[in-house]
């Protein structure tokens, strides 16, 4: 499994406006520019993001993107599932009628709990976890450009 930088980088994108969220909307620009992600390719990861509820984006003047609900609810399960889709590692984990051995292969017993071990680290880390730990690292700020 390889996640696509769709969710690295919306991950990135949601953790630096956590970071800079402070009571008013974010640029885009701004996130793109302190993430080194261009705006446009910034433009459709924010999209969903929105629909599902994560972000809000505000019109006009003092405009821009903010958090629509707080870090501690946003998990990244939800992030990474949105952005990339299944986290199965296999087809015939989810879809055993692909695969005529799927009841009796022990590999896909493998496969099915290794998709359990990621999904159950993605569930238990949420938006404010890597705020945390991306304070602990004490990154200057000027390095935060190079995540």
């Amino acid at each position: 499994m390889k996640i696509s930088t769709r969710g690295q980088y919306g991950t990135r994108a949601l953790l630096d406006l956590a970071l800079h969220q402070d009571g008013t909307p974010v640029l885009l620009k701004d996130i793109a520019r302190r993430q080194q992600i261009s705006v446009q390719y910034l433009e459709h990861l924010i999209t969903p993001l929105i629909a599902r509820g994560i972000l809000r984006s505000t019109r006009g003047p003092g405009g821009g993107i903010s958090l629509a609900r707080s870090p501690k609810e946003i998990r990244l399960d939800e992030v990474i599932q949105l952005l990339e889709g299944s986290m199965t590692l296999v087809e015939c984990v989810t879809n055993p009628e692909v695969c005529t051995r799927a009841e009796f292969c022990v590999t896909r017993d493998v496969w099915s709990e290794l998709k359990n071990v990621i999904n159950k680290v993605l569930e238990s880390t949420t938006l404010q976890d890597l705020v945390e730990r991306q304070e602990r690292k004490k990154q200057p700020e000027e390095a935060m450009y190079y995540i």
